[in-house]
């Protein structure tokens, strides 16, 4: 673990996916600000300031695809003295890419995160967990909130229905189903929002991590994003958590997850670089 008497110059940016509101970061920030970090989890562009005010205004977020949402945090990377390191988990393991590739970030750890373009693997759980939001296509202009049963099957079927229920009931918030609509078709468009250059040289280290037993991003996808990597000498990682399912961030053992990656952080030698020095 790293040294906590240590001050660390790297802020951190928790970004966090589909239906899942970003103050469920809150003890990932406890966690590393212990360990010296500075910390921020900004909401996507729409959010609420907490659960129930995004809950309360689901129009917000209507509409809100990928492209704004890389958008919002290279924004707030901009008005920072130092590039960050960005952790996001799924959509946001997939806009932590984003930000990685195109020069807003010093490191970049994506967890479980939604598939880029140029994955082809789409097995069933991944179909069926999407089905909430893909199975009508009005879903791409608007809101949808998951039932704690669909919650239970993408997000919390590693664990007892007692804990997804509570965490379904703590943490979900209405997601825009846009980004699942721009994912799901991103092979068939030209200029798809979830394109990554996953050959850039010069990028800063990744992390990709997968549950084995993610139902919403499976570990045969995230393997499928590795080999992606597999032609660039930028450092890319891979680590799997055993008998995890997709709420692995979020739930009792989310502490297991957040030390892998203040380890592998630690393990990275990073050096500062300037937020305005970002890629155009």
């Amino acid at each position: 673990m790293p040294d906590p008497a240590v001050t660390r110059p790297f802020p951190v940016m928790f970004i966090h996916g589909l239906w899942i509101h970003s103050s469920a970061w809150h003890e990932w920030q406890n966690l590393f600000e212990a360990s010296g970090y500075q910390t921020s989890a900004p909401g996507w562009p729409g959010d609420g300031d907490t659960v129930q005010a995004t809950r309360e205004n689901p129009s917000a977020l209507d509409d809100v695809g990928i492209e704004a949402i890389c958008r919002h945090y290279a924004a707030l990377v901009e008005a920072m003295p130092t590039k960050p390191i960005v952790i996001g988990h799924s959509f946001g393991g997939l806009i932590a890419q984003e930000l990685l590739a195109n020069g807003y970030a010093t490191a970049g750890i994506a967890i479980d995160p939604a598939p880029i373009k140029g994955v082809k693997t789409l097995p069933f759980s991944q179909l069926r967990s999407g089905l909430p939001v893909l199975g009508n296509p009005a879903n791409k202009h608007r809101t949808v909130s998951l039932t704690a049963k669909q919650f239970r099957y993408s997000f919390g079927n590693a664990l007892s229905e007692q804990e997804s229920d509570a965490l379904h009931e703590a943490w979900t918030i209405p997601g825009p189903g846009r980004p699942l609509f721009e994912d799901a078709t991103a092979n068939f468009t030209r200029n798809s929002p979830a394109a990554v250059d996953t050959h850039v040289a010069a990028r800063g280290p990744l992390l990709l991590t997968s549950g084995t037993e993610d139902h919403t991003v499976p570990k045969a996808v995230t393997l499928e994003v590795l080999k992606l990597y597999g032609d660039t000498s930028s450092i890319t990682d891979y680590h799997e958590f055993e008998g995890r399912g997709h709420s692995l961030a979020i739930d009792s053992g989310w502490k297991d997850v957040a030390d892998v990656t203040l380890d592998w952080l630690d393990s990275q030698h990073l050096e500062t670089t300037p937020a305005h020095s970002t890629a155009s």
